[in-house]
């Protein structure tokens, strides 16, 4: 039995997704990709999304979460990219130069 719950509801939510880098450019790896690793595992305890396991690639990331039902799985996903790759262009001011317009990500999930 879950022991995850929202007043009179037990949910068990999760979700396996992959999304890729834009342009699949090949640039997580060192430092970029342990601090990537950060980033994820910071702002999904920010929206109390659980991490359940997670693979950082070369060009790609695959995510197991376990996401409340009162969130979507499409608003989960656009904050993590949004606030994620700001915070990757804070952190590697070297990328902003790489990636026009700050597109980090590709579309889609």
């Amino acid at each position: 039995m879950d022991n995850k719950s929202i007043q009179h509801t037990r949910w068990n939510c999760t979700y396996h997704i992959v999304f890729i880098l834009k342009y699949r450019r090949k640039v997580m790896y060192g430092c970029n990709k342990k601090d990537l690793v950060e980033i994820i595992k910071k702002l999904c305890e920010m929206k109390s999304v659980e991490l359940i396991e997670g693979k950082v690639c070369v060009d790609h990331v695959h995510m197991y979460v376990a996401i409340p039902p009162k969130m979507s799985v499409s608003e989960f996903m656009s904050y993590l990219k949004g606030k994620s790759s700001l915070m990757i262009f804070e952190e590697h001011a070297n990328l902003k130069y790489n990636y026009g317009n700050r597109h980090f990500w590709a579309e889609g999930y």
